[in-house]
């Protein structure tokens, strides 16, 4: 049986911890597509830890955690990783396990990934550099080195994908030195040497024989989907539910429950359409208390209310099951709270999200609510919970159809309710 947990906006939605919370729940804790531009953000012993690439469940002892096939893996960051990780007192190697089929980041992807992003001028979309769209190309394009190579003639196989890459910079008129990348790069692949290596689809549907509970673990959002999302301003991946079946090899039958996380209002990193972004005192006021800097690259992000027009898309094509709402704490000092239930389109009512939305005009219109105006982070209990709060989330749950089943009021490991 195989649950996923995975983010219904632009990503930054708080996955780490969740899947944190949820993994004594289950036996494997899976890492099915992204790269090294997701930052799960937990807090351990009330100490913060970013993960980009090991799944969250590492800090379970008795959890088996894998990073799929989907997943394009910078052995560099990944060396770092597993370097905090272990002094957390961590033994990361056993219970780490990473699929022979996972294509590498090298350094010329990450040099065409900036030559490029800086080539757009002003229509950057917004890339963190990390080199995840030049390796999702080269995995379509069929030249790219996959984790299962490194035994294989590595050097000569780098060596020829290095070429191709260089046409491509010169073209660019990229000149930077990537010297010590590349020793960086060749130092950790002899790393990458000491990790169990396995053939992934094998080893996850064996142990879905074995009655073995498992999480597959989303990064990004969905509407960064490479199909969904706001094209072109998405990621190179499918950060959807259907990603989990290519992502580690499994048949669509053994998903069951699909848990989808949204703030209680709504954020976005990098360029691209953001229907209920806030530019006033409003939007500065949410990006202060949320402390809301991307956990990867520090950016700031953009802030506004939360968008269920957006958020019902993400739910249809994701067939979630049961919501995940977190960073409630986070208004609960707001006096009037904005919630977007459709918007108009070039004048036109609309509750549908739009093929290309940047190229048309999108007026978010909204329902208001009062807030609840209480300190809610010590609340352990749905009951408990400001009426004010019950109906912002009772809204909801009955706008979109799918019952908000957990609700995270702060950043601590503990800090959720059931409701």
């Amino acid at each position: 049986m195989v649950d996923v947990i995975l983010g219904l906006q632009w990503g930054d939605e708080g996955k780490g911890k969740i899947v944190d919370y949820f993994a004594p729940n289950y036996d494997v804790i899976a890492r099915f597509q992204g790269g090294p531009n997701a930052g799960h953000t937990l807090y351990v012993n009330d100490k913060k830890v970013v993960l980009h690439q090991i799944p969250s469940g590492i800090f379970h002892p008795d959890k088996i955690n894998l990073i799929g096939n989907g997943v394009v893996l910078d052995v560099v960051t990944f060396k770092k990783e597993c370097e905090t990780v272990a002094a957390m007192g961590v033994d990361y190697k056993k219970n780490l396990y990473i699929s022979e089929r996972t294509h590498l980041i090298i350094p010329t992807h990450r040099a065409l990934d900036k030559a490029s992003e800086i080539s757009k001028g002003n229509d950057k979309i917004g890339s963190t550099l990390k080199g995840i769209g030049p390796t999702y190309m080269d995995k379509t394009g069929r030249n790219g080195l996959r984790v299962g190579d490194i035994n294989n003639n590595f050097k000569v196989e780098y060596d020829k994908l290095k070429a191709k890459h260089q046409q491509m910079l010169d073209n660019y008129g990229f000149d930077e030195d990537i010297t010590q990348w590349e020793n960086d790069f060749f130092e950790a692949i002899e790393f990458l040497r000491g990790f169990k290596i396995v053939s992934g689809e094998y080893f996850i549907n064996q142990k879905i024989k074995e009655g073995k509970r498992i999480l597959a673990e989303g990064a990004q959002g969905s509407m960064l989907d490479v199909d969904f999302g706001t094209f072109p301003f998405v990621t190179s991946s499918n950060t959807i539910s259907a990603g989990v079946c290519t992502g580690l090899g499994i048949a669509p039958q053994h998903i069951k429950e699909v848990f989808g996380i949204t703030k209680a209002y709504c954020t976005r990193v990098g360029s691209g359409p953001f229907p209920t972004e806030l530019h006033d005192d409003m939007g500065e006021l949410l990006r202060k208390t949320g402390n809301e800097f991307g956990s990867t690259t520090g950016r700031p992000r953009r802030c506004g209310w939360i968008d269920l027009v957006a958020l019902q898309f993400a739910c249809m094509i994701n067939g979630v099951t049961q919501i995940i709402m977190t960073k409630t704490d986070i208004l609960d000092n707001i006096a009037d709270l904005q919630v977007c239930n459709s918007y108009k389109v070039n004048g036109e009512q609309k509750d549908q999200v739009p093929f290309q939305m940047n190229n048309v005009n999108i007026e978010p219109v909204y329902k208001s609510f009062g807030g609840w105006l209480t300190n809610i982070s010590a609340v352990d209990n749905f009951s408990a919970l400001p009426q004010k709060m019950k109906e912002y989330i009772t809204y909801i749950n009955e706008f979109l159809q799918v019952p908000v089943k957990y609700i995270s009021n702060g950043p601590g490991r503990d800090q959720i309710i059931e409701a």
